[in-house]
């Protein structure tokens, strides 16, 4: 089978699934004034301190977006070019080399789904993310985001990470070192380590250069 027609395979398989899970969904609906105290990822004496959005400084969101999901602010869930390129990748290779979750994925994912991976898993939490997307704003997406990923061992939330690497509260971090919390967000126990070593230090340089001069101060 080829890979494009491998991937109309995927779709068509994803609609049809859809139409199953559609009515075994979660009520997100909550979510536009209640902020979750837990997630199926946190565990027992875990950091977390809630911040508004308005609190966490314009270019720590940016460097957050840049780093986890540039295009957050145009697609409805789902980003088809990452999906397109997450499926090519992984059907050269014969193996799950590449993701394609976006931060509304990531988001559903944390609140409602389990740690355990499957393909079904991913089914959910699309369908949540476009459920989220309906309900939300990308405001409120991106405050619940902030507040509730992993930064750490037993650290959630960007208000927790950024006490415990910096040692004061997000509203004062740096550009610099709001970068550094971007960077690790895919694999925080592995890489939260300060001073960073050279790959984390790579991707924080990355992120910084994707932020324009001009939006730094934004």
């Amino acid at each position: 089978m080829g890979l494009f027609k491998g991937i109309a395979l995927l779709l068509l398989t994803f609609f049809l699934l859809s139409s199953y899970f559609e009515t075994k969904l979660p009520d997100v609906s909550d979510l536009k004034t209640e902020n979750p105290k837990e997630t199926a990822f946190m565990g027992k004496g875990a950091r977390h301190y809630w911040v508004p959005l308005g609190l966490v400084p314009h270019y720590v969101r940016k460097a957050v977006i840049k780093a986890e999901d540039g295009t957050f602010y145009q697609h409805k869930g789902i980003d088809f070019f990452e999906f397109k390129e997450s499926v090519k990748k992984n059907w050269e290779e014969k193996s799950f080399a590449r993701g394609f979750s976006t931060i509304t994925m990531q988001l559903a994912r944390n609140i409602y789904l389990s740690p355990r991976k499957s393909p079904w898993r991913k089914i959910k939490e699309i369908l949540i993310a476009r459920k989220m997307e309906q309900e939300l704003t990308k405001g409120r997406i991106l405050e619940l985001y902030l507040n509730l990923i992993q930064w750490g061992p037993g650290i959630y939330g960007v208000e927790a990470a950024s006490r415990r690497y910096f040692n004061k509260s997000v509203n004062r971090l740096t550009l610099e070192e709001g970068a550094f919390l971007a960077a690790i967000i895919p694999s925080p126990v592995k890489w939260g380590n300060r001073p960073p070593g050279p790959y984390v230090q790579q991707r924080i340089d990355r992120i910084l250069r994707r932020i324009a001069p001009a939006e730094q101060t934004n």
